[in-house]
């Protein structure tokens, strides 16, 4: 407050030194200017010195630092981060108690999508009528296709080695990571110093507690993997992007599944359209949808497992399971190295918090992926990595990660896939907006392929191309959406779009058909008007 008086008197003082338009542009007078407009970026400065230097005051800082950068965690977002690193000559360190790739190799990503391949071709062969033959039998070891799940793994696991990150310049160190302080870190015992240090910790499936679950051998996104016998009944505790996908999955092998969710409907955050085309294709799988059930107990009588919920009628209903998957979203991994003892500051959600350049209360400890997230992507993982990564070893230069134009796709068949706004969030954000939809039951490619079912949806501002927000429901979703992120990223419009010539016959089409459904509706009438009148005239008509 002091700077500013003195700042504000000394201008003050100069401005009643004015006595003529020369005096104006008077060194004085400029002076006092400058130094007001600089005023707040040096008190900003000063402030972030000083409690800087409060932080760091208990800790002494080594001359010499072993690395650059010590990252914990070799998910997506440790990996990158030592990439970058690697990549402009850093000295780094990677840190990983587990297995590389993290959750997205192993339990996550990889996994699970190979699995939904398998019961997609299982899918096909139900349906060889549509395709013109009499009829088609696969027969199949349930063992065998998690096999093939566990050799994609390996296929992949190369990519994320630790033979390849070493030869890239990473030092990779298998071992329990523990933060002694903000430059120093414990290794099972040998102590390392870093100048800055990346959280990469990732995040764990969400066990609830419910009344009788440790009695039951309960299935998560981290153990399913090692099933070797088919489930004949699975019960799916919670029906977001990850209870939905693997249900369906399981269905289609041929499990009897039933989907548990408390809330009013599956899928929560996607609009109305989107979750009826979903419970359109879970009846086709026989997938049971009990929502409105609240999980009350675990129970096993006579030799039989039950979950006893509480439906929407306040009834008691007993499901009958052999295996129950816990579907009930991730929880960040923020325990068991250092974070509490050092006093690293946390979200209400219990993830770590983080500015926006991500670091956390100390600057020199920077955060990425699902530990902090607000996004919990692979992508999004990597995309706050290239951040963290750069400004940790770029000092003083800083950029703010950007969240603007984030797509993302929950595999199902059809598949949904979004980016930007949809309709419940552009209400809850009170944003004007109008819908523009085609239906992709219209495309000749997806007629072709015998996949004529979903939609693509266009949100825009009334009477404008900008494009608010996508979503698009139906085969290779994840793929389509990637022109309209493109599209948001570098400010193009629908009618961008829609000059832009697609291949025929490709599902690409839909892409540019809702471009010109929009530009149809948003035509004026008036002009429209002249134009026939126009043309009337041309054919020698009198007006």
């Amino acid at each position: 407050m002091l700077p500013g008086t003195i700042a504000y008197v000394y201008a003050g003082t100069e401005l009643s030194k004015i006595d003529s338009i020369k005096n104006i542009v008077s060194p004085g007078i400029l002076g006092a200017f400058i130094f007001i407009g600089l005023l707040p970026l040096i008190a900003k400065t000063v402030i972030s010195f000083l409690r800087n230097k409060k932080i760091y005051s208990s800790y002494s800082q080594p001359k010499v630092f072993d690395y650059n950068v010590a990252v914990i965690g070799a998910g997506s977002a440790g990996l990158v981060t030592s990439y970058i690193a690697a990549a402009v000559k850093a000295k780094v360190v990677l840190i990983e108690k587990h297995r590389m790739g993290g959750d997205c190799l192993n339990t996550g990503c990889v996994p699970s999508k190979a699995l939904i391949r398998s019961a997609k071709i299982l899918s096909y062969a139900k349906r060889a009528k549509e395709y013109g033959f009499k009829h088609a039998r696969v027969e199949f070891n349930f063992d065998e296709v998690m096999a093939n799940v566990q050799d994609v793994i390996k296929k992949i696991a190369p990519h994320d080695s630790v033979e390849r990150y070493t030869k890239l310049g990473v030092n990779c160190i298998n071992g329990d990571a523990r933060i002694l302080d903000p430059y120093r870190i414990s290794i099972d015992g040998e102590t390392i110093t870093a100048k800055n240090i990346v959280i990469a910790t990732g995040a764990k499936p969400f066990v609830p507690a419910i009344k009788g679950l440790e009695n039951i051998d309960y299935l998560t996104s981290d153990n399913l993997w090692d099933l070797k016998r088919q489930p004949r009944k699975l019960l799916v505790l919670g029906s977001g992007p990850i209870g939905c996908e693997l249900a369906q999955a399981f269905a289609r092998l041929g499990t009897n599944v039933s989907l548990v969710e408390m809330a009013p409907t599956i899928l929560v955050r996607e609009d109305d359209d989107v979750i009826k085309e979903v419970e359109k294709s879970f009846a086709k799988d026989n997938i049971e949808i009990l929502c409105e059930h609240k999980a009350l107990e675990f129970k096993i009588e006579s030799g039989k497992k039950y979950l006893a919920c509480e439906n929407a009628d306040k009834k008691l209903v007993n499901i009958e399971f052999d295996e129950v998957l816990l579907a009930l979203g991730r929880k960040a991994n923020i325990s068991g190295f250092g974070l509490e003892e050092l006093g690293i500051e946390l979200t209400d959600r219990c993830t770590i918090q983080a500015d926006s350049y991500l670091r956390t209360n100390f600057p020199n400890i920077f955060v990425c992926g699902d530990v902090t997230g607000p996004y919990q992507f692979t992508h999004t993982a990597s995309h706050q990595a290239y951040y963290a990564a750069v400004n940790a070893l770029f000092k003083p230069y800083k950029s703010k990660v950007n969240y603007k134009v984030i797509p993302w796709t929950t595999f199902l068949d059809p598949e949904i896939a979004q980016v930007g706004l949809n309709e419940k969030a552009a209400i809850a954000q009170n944003i004007a907006y109008e819908v523009t939809t085609y239906g992709i039951d219209e495309l000749d490619r997806a007629i072709a392929d015998r996949e004529a079912k979903g939609f693509v949806k266009v949100l825009t501002p009334p009477k404008s191309d900008k494009i608010l927000g996508v979503t698009i429901v139906g085969p290779h979703a994840g793929d389509l959406i990637s022109e309209f992120v493109l599209a948001m990223k570098h400010g193009l419009g629908l009618n961008k779009i829609l000059g832009t010539i697609h291949i025929y016959p490709t599902l690409t089409e839909a892409n540019k058909a809702v471009a010109g459904v929009h530009k149809k509706a948003n035509t004026p009438d008036l002009i429209l008007e002249y134009l026939q009148k126009f043309h009337a005239y041309m054919r020698g008509e009198k007006l």
